[in-house]
C-alpha cells in the first residue's frame, strides 16, 4: 500500500505545479504582445489605467509595449510583490523603452540621463530570465553585473536584495579590497547572480578551482562606457573569453558608446540601441541649475573656502581630479574649523572606510564630502546633494554629465557649480555643443576670503601637510599635462608659481616633467630660425652659381688663355667661400656651443732659478754637482739616490691617489644609486597616485614592507639608579667599530666602579 503524501509535500507539489503554469501563461504573453525590432515602446500610446491585464481570453493577452506601471508588465507575482515591497509602481522612461525588449530575451543598448532608474531596468529581467528557466543553486552562475567600482557594485547589490528578496536566487558582492577572498571561493560555485567589478572577478576566474560561468545566461555592464574605456580593456577581454556567446548582454550608461569593436568583442547580436534621451533638450536632468565661474588657479581654493562658508547648511559634494589634492583640501579646511562636517573619498581608501564615508555622507543633511571621480559614476545618495562644486574642470563632457548626474536625481532638484581658469574656457563651447545648459556667471569678490596666509602657517607647524601641499602642486599639474584635450588643458599657460604660493608653499617645488618640456621648447625655438636662415643662405647660394656659370660661358670664347688664370684663382676663392658657407650651415643646423681653448705653442716659458746659501744664482742641478772639486762636474751617485728617493715618494703617492679614487667613485656610485631609487619610487608614487583616481580595474590591494637591516650594537647600563632613567641614559657602542681587547678593558672598568 502507497503511504499517503504528507501535508509537506502536497503543499510544494502545488507550488510547483502553480509556477510551471505561471512560467507558461508569462511565455504566451511574451510572445503575444513582442514588440517589433527596432522600434521604441515610448512612442507607442500608453495604455489607460482601467484597461485589463493579462489574458483577456483563450488567445489574446494585454499589450505591454507602452504601459507606464510594472503591474502592466508580463513578470512574475515574486518580483511584482519585491517591486511593491521596495514601493516602485511607476517606470520611468528608461525602464519604459527597455523593459519590453528585454524581457523578450533581445539585447540592450541603453542610454539615459543620470539618476533616471537604470539600475531595476537590467535587474527585473535578471530576475525574471532566471525565474523562467527554473534556476537553483545546483545550476550555478546564471548571471554577471559588473560595474566600475566598488561602491556601485555596493549600491547594485542592495537594490538587487530588495527587489528579488521573495525569489530563491543566491547572490554574492565580489569587490577588491576584501580579506575574506578564499570564504568567497568556497562559496562563489554556488552562487546564481554576481554583483562584481573587473578585478576581483577575474581573480575568482584565474585563482578558484571549478569555477564555471558555462551556463551563464545574462551578462550586464552598468556604467558600460567606462568599462569598456582602455582602463578595463585587458580585464574585460580576459573575462568575455572565459564566457559562452549564446547569451543576453544589457549595457546601460548615461554616455552610451556604438563603436563597432566595443559591441563586436561583447558579441552582441541585433542590439536594441534605446537613447531615451537622445532627442531631448538638454543632455542633463532638467531640474539641474547649471553655473560656472572664471577663476585664476591661484585663487581656486580661496573660492571653495568662501564658497563652503556661504552654505553652511547645505549638502555639497566636491570634486577634484587627484587623490593627493582631496588629502590636502579635507586636511587644510578641517584645520581652519569651517562650521561644517568635511569628509573626503578616493580610490587609494580601503573598502572599509570608502563604505564607512558614504554611508555616513548618505544620512547627513549637511556635509560637504571631498572626492575624486571615483564617485561620480552610478552613486545615488539617499538625502539628495544640494551643490556638486567642480573646482578642477572635467576631463570631457561626459565626465562633466555623469558629475553633475550626482544631484537632481529622480524628481529632484539641485545645483551645480563648474570652476574653469582662464586657459580652460574652451570647455564652455564643447559643453554647449553637447546640450548642456550652462551658464557663466561672476563671482563676488567683496565676499572671497583668502586662505594662503594661514595654509603658509599651518604648512610650516605641520611637516605632513607641507608634503601634502608640495605633492597635490605636482600631480595637478601632472594630470594637466596628460591630458589629451590639449585646447582646453595647456600646463604652459597655467601661473605656476603663483599656485604653489596659495597653497602656502614657500618655494616652488622643481617639476622634471615640465622642466624637460620647457628645455625642448628652446632648443627648438633656437634651432629652426637657424634652420630657415641656412636654407635662405642655399637658396641664394644656387642663384649665384648659375649666373656666374652664365656670365663665364659668354666670355670663355673670346680670352680663353688669358682668363684661365684668372678664373682658376676665383674657382679658388668661391671654393673657399663655399666651404666657409657649409661650414656655417653645418654649424647652424645643431645648438652651438662653447669653443674650447687652444694651447698657445709660442706662450712665454717661466725658467727655474736656484740659489746658493749667499744668495747667488746657480744653474738648476748645480746643488747635485761636486762642489769640492770646483769643476762642477754632476755626481751621478747623488742625482741616482736623488731620482729613486723622488720614485718612491711618487709610488706612495699613487697608491693614496689610487685609493682616494676608488673612494671618490664608490661614493659616487652609491649616490647615483641612491638617487636612481628616489626617482623610481616618486614615479611609482605618483603613477599609483594617477591610477588611483580612475579606479585601478583590478581592485587588488598588495602590499609589501621591506625589513630594514640594521647593525648589531652593545649597550652597556649606566650607573643611574632610578630604571626609566636607566634606560634612557644607555650608551650604545658598535661592536664593529671596537676591538675585542678594547671591549674588555671597558667592562672591567665598569666591573671595578660598580664595587668601589
Amino acid at each position: 500500500m502507497k503511504k499517503p503524501k504528507s501535508k509537506k509535500s502536497s503543499v510544494r507539489q502545488q507550488k510547483r505545479l502553480s509556477e510551471v503554469q505561471e512560467i507558461e501563461l508569462l511565455e504566451s504573453w511574451i510572445e503575444f504582445g513582442k514588440p517589433d525590432s527596432g522600434s521604441n515602446p515610448l512612442s507607442i500610446k500608453p495604455l489607460p489605467s482601467d484597461a485589463p491585464v493579462g489574458r483577456i481570453d483563450e488567445n489574446s493577452f494585454s499589450p505591454y509595449a507602452g504601459c507606464r506601471k510594472f503591474s502592466q508588465l508580463p513578470m512574475s507575482k515574486k518580483t511584482k510583490d519585491g517591486l511593491t515591497k521596495a514601493k516602485y509602481t511607476k517606470m520611468t522612461e528608461i525602464q519604459r523603452a527597455s523593459l519590453p525588449h528585454s524581457l523578450c530575451g533581445r539585447d540592450i543598448l541603453g542610454a539615459a540621463k543620470t539618476g533616471s532608474g537604470k539600475t531595476l531596468a537590467f535587474i527585473v529581467p535578471i530576475l525574471e530570465k532566471l525565474y523562467k528557466m527554473r534556476w537553483g543553486p545546483e545550476d550555478g552562475v546564471g548571471s554577471i553585473i559588473i560595474t566600475p567600482t566598488r561602491e556601485l557594485a555596493g549600491q547594485v547589490f542592495d537594490v538587487l536584495r530588495e527587489v528579488g528578496k521573495f525569489h530563491g536566487f543566491s547572490a554574492g558582492l565580489l569587490i577588491g579590497g576584501r580579506k575574506d577572498v578564499e570564504a568567497e571561493k568556497e562559496r562563489v560555485n554556488d552562487l546564481n547572480i554576481l554583483v562584481c567589478t573587473p578585478g576581483r572577478l577575474l581573480q575568482h576566474m584565474d585563482e578558484t578551482p571549478n569555477f564555471d560561468c558555462s551556463l551563464l545566461q545574462v551578462l550586464v555592464l552598468d556604467e558600460a562606457d567606462r568599462i569598456l574605456d582602455v582602463g578595463f580593456k585587458q580585464e574585460l577581454n580576459a573575462i568575455i573569453s572565459q564566457l559562452p556567446k549564446q547569451r543576453q548582454t544589457l549595457l546601460f550608461s548615461a554616455t552610451q558608446t556604438k563603436s563597432v569593436q566595443d559591441l563586436a568583442r561583447l558579441s552582441l547580436k541585433d542590439p536594441e540601441y534605446l537613447s531615451v534621451h537622445e532627442e531631448s533638450v538638454t543632455a542633463t536632468p532638467t531640474r539641474l541649475q547649471q553655473t560656472a565661474i572664471i577663476v585664476p588657479l591661484d585663487q581656486k581654493f580661496d573660492m571653495l573656502w568662501s564658497f563652503i562658508k556661504a552654505h553652511l547648511n547645505s549638502k555639497i559634494l566636491v570634486f577634484l581630479s587627484t587623490c593627493k589634492q582631496v588629502k590636502f583640501v579635507y586636511e587644510a579646511f578641517k584645520k581652519m574649523r569651517p562650521g561644517i562636517p568635511l569628509k573626503h573619498l578616493h580610490g587609494r581608501m580601503k573598502l572599509e572606510q570608502r563604505m564607512g564615508i558614504c554611508s555616513q555622507f548618505c544620512e547627513e543633511k549637511r556635509s560637504v564630502l571631498f572626492s575624486t571621480d571615483v564617485s561620480s559614476r552610478g552613486l545615488d545618495f539617499n538625502q539628495a546633494i544640494d551643490w556638486v562644486v567642480q573646482v578642477d574642470c572635467p576631463d570631457d563632457v561626459d565626465c562633466y554629465i555623469h558629475r553633475v548626474g550626482r544631484t537632481a536625481r529622480h524628481l529632484s532638484s539641485g545645483r551645480s557649480l563648474l570652476f574653469l581658469t582662464p586657459s580652460e574656457e574652451e570647455m564652455l563651447k564643447k559643453l554647449q555643443s553637447r546640450k548642456v545648459p550652462i551658464q557663466v556667471t561672476k563671482a563676488n569678490t567683496k565676499r572671497v576670503q583668502s586662505v594662503s596666509g594661514f595654509l603658509a602657517s599651518q604648512l610650516v607647524m605641520h611637516p605632513n601637510l607641507q608634503y601634502l601641499a608640495q605633492r597635490a602642486f605636482t600631480l595637478y599639474l601632472r594630470s594637466i599635462y596628460k591630458q589629451g584635450d590639449k585646447e582646453v588643458f595647456d600646463v604652459t599657460k597655467l601661473p605656476i608659481e603663483e599656485f604653489a604660493a596659495s597653497l602656502g608653499l614657500a618655494m616652488t617645488p622643481k617639476i622634471r616633467f615640465l622642466n624637460q618640456k620647457t628645455k625642448a621648447k628652446a632648443v627648438l625655438e633656437e634651432v629652426v630660425p637657424q634652420q630657415e636662415n641656412a636654407i635662405k643662405g642655399d637658396v641664394a647660394k644656387i642663384l649665384k652659381k648659375k649666373a656666374a656659370s652664365a656670365k663665364s660661358k659668354e666670355e670663355e670664347n673670346d680670352e680663353e688663355e688669358a682668363e684661365n688664370d684668372i678664373l682658376l684663382a676665383k674657382e679658388t676663392q668661391t671654393d673657399r667661400g663655399n666651404e666657409a658657407e657649409k661650414e656655417n650651415n653645418v654649424l647652424a643646423t645643431r645648438v652651438l656651443k662653447k669653443k674650447k681653448l687652444k694651447i698657445n705653442v709660442h706662450r712665454p716659458v717661466g725658467t727655474r732659478v736656484v740659489f746658493d746659501e749667499e744668495g747667488n744664482t746657480l744653474p738648476p742641478l748645480a746643488a747635485l754637482s761636486d762642489t769640492k772639486s770646483g769643476n762642477g762636474v754632476l755626481q751621478l751617485d747623488k742625482v741616482k739616490e736623488r731620482y729613486e728617493k723622488l720614485k718612491e715618494e711618487m709610488k706612495e703617492r699613487d697608491k693614496e691617489d689610487k685609493l682616494l679614487q676608488r673612494q671618490r667613485l664608490r661614493e659616487e656610485r652609491t649616490k647615483k644609486k641612491m638617487k636612481l631609487k628616489r626617482g623610481r619610487e616618486e614615479e611609482e608614487e605618483e603613477e599609483s597616485d594617477e591610477d588611483g583616481e580612475a579606479i585601478s580595474g583590478s581592485d587588488r590591494e598588495e602590499t609589501g614592507d621591506k625589513a630594514s637591516k640594521k647593525k648589531s650594537k652593545i649597550y652597556f647600563d649606566s650607573d643611574s639608579e632610578d630604571g626609566e632613567k636607566g634606560k634612557k641614559d644607555k650608551v650604545g657602542f658598535n661592536a664593529d667599530s671596537i676591538t675585542l681587547a678594547d671591549q674588555e678593558a671597558l667592562a672591567l672598568k665598569l666591573l671595578s666602579s660598580m664595587h668601589s
